[in-house]
């Protein structure tokens, strides 16, 4: 990755919680203008089709912000829209492979959930997403919440820019950051409220507020 990312508020899509399609484009770009620094398309379940057509606009909607685009798992989108980057876990394609697929330049996350995967990552990964930290109902197949301590320590232990995932909120993200963070993933705190903008600058407020108080 030649330009590393701005990891601190990193949205991903839900379909579900965003209202299809359409709403996650409308969601992503409100986001993107009030706080979001990435944002990542996933969409299990979904056909490729519907896969390609949102991704594309995804992409323009988030050009004008200068917000990246990261595909969850589906590499072949990723190449197809020119996103900037793949997110994949422990049961996707292998870091290895898909870094050979994306080439040297776009952005590669993993997701890791204990000290065993944080020990066997390979070279390749440019951040890592752990967690859950607290209990999630966004990703029934999750592993069991690590709870802050773990995750500090998980943080401590990892030599790659790290991303908290899981149940995170505008309320409890302040110990992430502690902990050394250096940025928190959020689904249901954006896709799932009533008013996604308000909740987006109530969390990058926060999140400002965090990095100054903990020097990141």
């Amino acid at each position: 990755m030649l330009n590393p990312i701005d990891l601190s508020l990193y949205l991903v899509l839900d379909p579900e919680l965003c209202g299809g399609p359409a709403a996650m484009v409308r969601t992503a770009r409100s986001a993107a203008e009030n706080g979001a620094t990435v944002v990542q398309l996933r969409a299990p379940g979904w056909k490729k089709r519907l896969w390609l057509e949102t991704a594309r606009e995804l992409k323009a909607a988030l050009a004008p912000f200068g917000v990246p685009l990261i595909i969850n798992d589906h590499v072949d989108i990723a190449l197809a829209v020119d996103a900037d980057g793949v997110h994949v876990g422990q049961d996707d394609l292998g870091v290895v492979e898909t870094r050979h697929l994306i080439g040297p330049d776009k952005v590669l996350g993993l997701s890791v959930s204990n000290a065993a995967e944080l020990a066997a990552v390979p070279a390749g990964v440019d951040y890592l997403g752990i967690g859950p930290v607290y209990p999630t109902g966004t990703k029934p197949d999750a592993a069991a919440a690590t709870g802050v301590a773990v995750f500090s320590e998980l943080v401590v232990a990892a030599s790659l820019p790290v991303v908290a995932i899981g149940g995170i909120n505008a309320g409890n993200l302040a110990p992430l950051y502690a902990a050394g963070t250096q940025g928190v993933a959020v689904v249901s705190a954006i896709c799932g409220q009533s008013d996604p903008v308000r909740a987006t600058v109530l969390l990058a407020e926060t999140i400002r507020q965090c990095r100054s108080e903990c020097g990141a």
